[in-house]
């Protein structure tokens, strides 16, 4: 699905040139499930930013798709991402003046769908993530961990084949965190590619696969033995 190589991302102020990655070579699979871990500061979320097409490198390439989109402008990134890909953010994110419905719904208008196919399918996913009883309800009157179901249901209601999740249990109690957890690893079993970044080992053994960053480096990769 994606492909990168030698990729490195540079920010620079006045004098001060910090690297945030540095050649990276990451390839990840339609259908994978994949942790991104490291400490604060590593280059974690510029990488996830980066996939998700909110940032562009500096220097390498990056293929999605088989398609080389290094140098793709920013209406062509919008058009893929609007097609490809949903976001799940550790703040949630949600609209307070719009109910669970509409804040749904928001992530399709961007689609030629009509008015009843959208409400159907907004339908369909708040019962599959089990927030159908809340769906007149305002984001203020849902608990943390409804909240991130809403989320969910946002990234994924425009059937999107790749999810990109940053830190989306940290606000969240154990409890909760292993629900929003449980629900990512049965969308990937559905077929959904997932990329998660996260600092809880707990929740990367989730993922079939993880990466560790370290000063903008990956220094290992480790797969999770299965059966």
């Amino acid at each position: 699905m994606l492909k990168m190589h030698n990729l490195s991302k540079l920010y620079r102020t006045n004098d001060i040139e910090t690297i945030a990655l540095n050649c990276i070579n990451i390839e990840i699979d339609t259908g994978e499930f994949v942790a991104i871990m490291g400490p604060s500061g590593c280059g974690k979320s510029t990488l996830l930013n980066i996939i998700g097409m909110l940032d562009t490198a500096s220097e390498g390439q990056y293929f999605f798709n088989d398609e080389d989109i290094s140098n793709h402008s920013e209406s062509q990134l919008s058009q893929i991402r609007k097609r490809n890909i949903g976001f799940i953010f550790q703040s949630f994110n949600l609209i307070d003046e719009l109910n669970v419905s509409e804040n749904i719904e928001l992530a399709l208008l961007y689609h030629d769908m009509a008015k009843k196919e959208r409400k159907d399918r907004v339908a369909q996913i708040m019962d599959k993530v089990g927030i159908a009883h809340r769906a007149k309800h305002m984001p203020s009157q849902l608990s943390g961990g409804q909240q991130q179901r809403v989320a969910v249901a946002r990234a994924v209601v425009g059937n999107q084949k790749l999810i990109l999740a940053d830190e989306p249990t940290g606000n969240l109690d154990s409890a909760h965190g292993q629900e929003v957890m449980e629900m990512l690893q049965g969308l990937n079993s559905e077929g959904t590619t997932i990329v998660m970044v996260t600092h809880s080992p707990t929740h990367s053994d989730y993922a079939r696969r993880t990466i560790n960053l370290f000063d903008g480096h990956v220094v290992t990769e480790n797969l999770r033995a299965t059966g």
